[in-house]
């Protein structure tokens, strides 16, 4: 899809979409509890898709109205074989991993190209202790074996999602557990964000340090979930408040465990002067904060590492990208310059690089010059209202 947006000023009122990180995260407890539950204000994006289908192959009955995914159990025997359709969803593949490993079942784990060419991490070595077989094949991950309670030692510098996944199978297990952190652990609010819904779930972890007991024989309760508002996709939206807009968004909690909150102060310190910001805890919000910092006084990010092993290589995509507009932009190993250049509209079609955070950075560069977005149907995998979010907002866009 190629979209085309002119160049205006925000107004008016949006309600944050729901959190894509919550959705994952309460649609695996509910689904957990083997009873009949709820989770209210869910949005279909690509990646939620994925991780209800993941729901579907561990026998679950799923229906969904209005925004209201009900999920009961089916009660029938599952199949020897387990297949899960992860499409490009990296928070679905690794939370599922080790949950579809307590059932003792082969499994198959398929996914594109990208997704599964990320191979699985810290995983491999859990594999390998506890004597499970996998192998990577034709854009499928094949594991036979059934996982152990243990004493799991796990780097926390590569992704929180592994965690998670853990965090949630470990209590299901009949003995106790321990997962131990080896590093700085980063991105440690998908963790509260995780260990949150697992209270909500009944289900009890201890924290202590870097380290989290994890006791087995728990068992996830059945309730009605609340899908809070989502600080990451708000963020793309309220960046328009500081590009002359007035745009006031509704539904966010400002109690949340999610690390994006910090978008705010961010924001406020890029617009008054050139500033160094580390992103360590807030990975997603790179691509925003790039196209921020070029529209204001430039900016050094520090700790971008990871952004390369995102959906694309957001630190290289986005440079390319910037570039279009006249930005002068430097990168080294793990840091980002950008300059305070002489912006202008871009002199040729913007790629959105298949990677949604690029196409909604993207945007909000348009709304200041105008311009052009190949490949725009990439929102579709967190935020596919965001194009009539900004139409609602007085940006004229158009479809080809």
């Amino acid at each position: 899809m190629r979209v085309t947006i002119k160049k205006g000023i925000a107004k008016g009122n949006i309600t944050a979409q729901p959190s894509k990180s919550y959705s994952h995260r309460l649609l695996i407890a509910a689904a957990l509890s083997n009873e009949d539950s709820v989770v209210n204000n869910v949005v279909l994006s690509e990646d939620i898709k994925a991780t209800i289908s993941c729901l579907k192959t561990l026998g679950k009955d799923i229906t969904i109205e209005d925004k209201k995914v009900y999920i009961k159990n089916k009660e029938e025997k599952l199949p020897e074989e387990l297949v899960f359709e992860c499409n490009e969803s990296g928070s679905t593949l690794r939370f599922f991993i080790p949950i579809a490993l307590v059932f003792g079942k082969k499994v198959v784990f398929k996914g594109s190209e990208k997704l599964i060419s990320r191979g699985i991490g810290v995983y491999q070595e859990i594999f390998e202790k506890q004597n499970i077989k996998y192998q990577i094949l034709n854009n499928q991950i094949i594991i036979e074996g059934k996982l152990q309670s243990d004493h799991f030692n796990v780097v926390g510098n590569i992704s929180s999602q592994f965690i998670s996944g853990l965090l949630f199978a470990l209590p299901l297990l009949n003995g106790d557990s321990s997962i131990n952190i080896t590093t700085e652990l980063e991105s440690k609010n998908y963790i509260d964000m995780t260990l949150d819904v697992l209270k909500l779930a009944n289900i009890h972890i201890e924290e202590v340090n870097n380290s989290f007991k994890v006791f087995g024989n728990q068992k996830y309760i059945s309730k009605e979930y609340n899908v809070e508002g989502d600080y990451s996709n708000a963020s793309f939206l309220d960046s328009l408040n500081y590009l002359a807009g007035s745009v006031e968004i509704s539904g966010l909690n400002l109690n949340s465990s999610q690390g994006d909150k910090v978008y705010r102060e961010l924001f406020k310190e890029l617009n008054q002067k050139y500033s160094s910001v580390d992103i360590k805890n807030c990975i997603d919000l790179g691509p925003i904060l790039f196209a921020f910092a070029s529209l204001k006084h430039g900016g050094h990010f520090i700790n971008t590492k990871r952004l390369m092993i995102k959906e694309s290589n957001r630190v290289i995509d986005l440079k390319e990208e910037l570039e279009k507009f006249g930005i002068n932009i430097a990168v080294s190993d793990n840091e980002v310059f950008i300059d305070n250049s002489l912006v202008h509209t871009p002199n040729e079609v913007l790629n959105g690089r298949n990677d949604h955070r690029i196409v909604m950075a993207l945007a909000v560069m348009l709304t200041v010059y105008g311009g052009v977005i190949d490949g725009a149907e990439a929102i579709n995998k967190s935020y596919p209202d965001f194009f009539k979010d900004l139409e609602s907002l007085g940006f004229e866009v158009s479809y080809e």
